[in-house]
């Protein structure tokens, strides 16, 4: 990663444009009118990625230093794939207020912020509390992206096995961050038979040990369908397993599916049910690994979607411009749909462009794009 000007500084007439006396004259602008900084600045098309480290990749929390790798590989991806300015930020703090307190002074100075791999249930309520307090997209990729470019792929699978989403018996394991966001744009695309599980079982509002992020999860899935049990129970005659857990599910589970099964099993690097082990019983099958096809990858999402919400100078992601990004990106698989292709690949180079331009009608639709 490197910082370059996009202005030339050749000669004393620049610096005098670049500095004093020239930008100077800015300043007194902006200060009249807060608002040309997105004319005059950076920070339009620049995204804060944050993070704690406590919930880095697979290897959990291992603090803000060790952190720091991945947020620059982000911000790497964030230019490459949408053209977007990105700073990595990891905060030697864990406490919810700190974060939030600490991100909300450093906004004035970019266009977005990206939460990246902080720990759950923390990362529910730090993204809320900023999203209320901010005018800028906050966005937790950890969530949204995996649920984005999960329900791209869902969609596509469900097309090819003859299935509508208001059909189809989806049960999700794991009940954190992404396993949360899944749940809940499945539901705003019409899936209404879901069991969402964590380490105990089905969430359902009976059980006494749920935080109020699964409570209200469960309200909105098993206490509707009425399913309770173990992933095993729910996961016999099941059309769909959604695995954003870890762990390893016994192949005889996956032999209960229905016929012509879905399976996506994203845990990185070991997936829940390996894909040799699930195309035994599943039709489509679907990991997080660049080394089997059907690759669920963020990177299919993040980029585009701030691309989108820059472009407009959107106030914030909604969700129904995610579910637009996620409808973008499976309508780019079009005619070449097959089992072993129900997602574009990263570097296909349509997908900024689609993602990008889907999101930006859709904050116009939902009235937060300033522009």
């Amino acid at each position: 990663m490197h910082i370059a000007a996009t202005a030339p500084l050749r000669d004393a007439d620049d610096l005098s444009l670049a500095y004093t006396p020239g930008v100077a004259r800015v300043c007194e602008a902006i200060a009249e009118d807060p608002e040309l900084a997105r004319t005059y600045t950076w920070v339009p098309n620049t995204v804060a990625v944050v993070s704690d480290g406590t919930a880095v990749l697979g290897l959990g929390d291992i603090g803000p230093a060790a952190a720091m790798p991945v947020m620059e590989g982000k911000a790497v991806l964030f230019k490459q794939f949408g053209g977007v300015d990105a700073i990595p930020i990891c905060l030697d703090t864990t406490d919810t207020e700190e974060i939030i307190a600490t991100v909300a002074r450093l906004a004035p100075s970019f266009g977005g912020v990206n939460l990246e791999d902080i720990s759950a249930p923390r990362c529910f309520e730090i993204e809320d509390r900023l999203k209320e307090m901010l005018d800028i997209p906050v966005f937790h990729d950890d969530q949204h992206g995996t649920a984005v470019v999960a329900l791209a792929a869902l969609t596509n699978a469900l097309r090819l096995t003859g299935r509508e989403p208001g059909q189809a018996r989806v049960v999700i394991s794991g009940a954190g961050a992404a396993g949360v966001a899944v749940a809940k744009i499945l539901l705003q695309a019409g899936i209404t038979d879901l069991a969402v599980t964590d380490r105990k079982g089905v969430l359902h509002s009976s059980r006494g040990d749920l935080t109020p992020v699964k409570r209200a999860l469960a309200e909105t899935t098993a206490d509707l369908t009425g399913r309770t049990g173990s992933l095993a129970d729910v996961l016999d005659g099941a059309d769909v397993y959604i695995g954003v857990s870890g762990g390893t599910v016994p192949e005889e589970d996956v032999a209960r599916m229905a016929d012509d099964a879905i399976v996506f099993a994203l845990a990185n690097p070991t997936p829940e049910v390996h894909p040799e082990v699930a195309h035994r019983h599943a039709r489509v099958v679907a990991t997080g690994r660049s080394d089997f096809p059907n690759q669920i990858n963020n990177v299919l999402a993040f980029p585009g979607i701030f691309r989108g919400a820059i472009d407009v100078q959107a106030r914030s992601i909604t969700e129904p411009m995610k579910v637009a990004a996620a409808t973008a990106l499976a309508d780019l698989v079009g005619d070449d749909l097959r089992e072993d292709h129900v997602i574009p690949h990263p570097f296909d180079p349509r997908v900024p462009g689609a993602v990008s331009r889907a999101v930006a009608e859709a904050a116009r639709r939902d009235g937060v794009a300033r522009r």
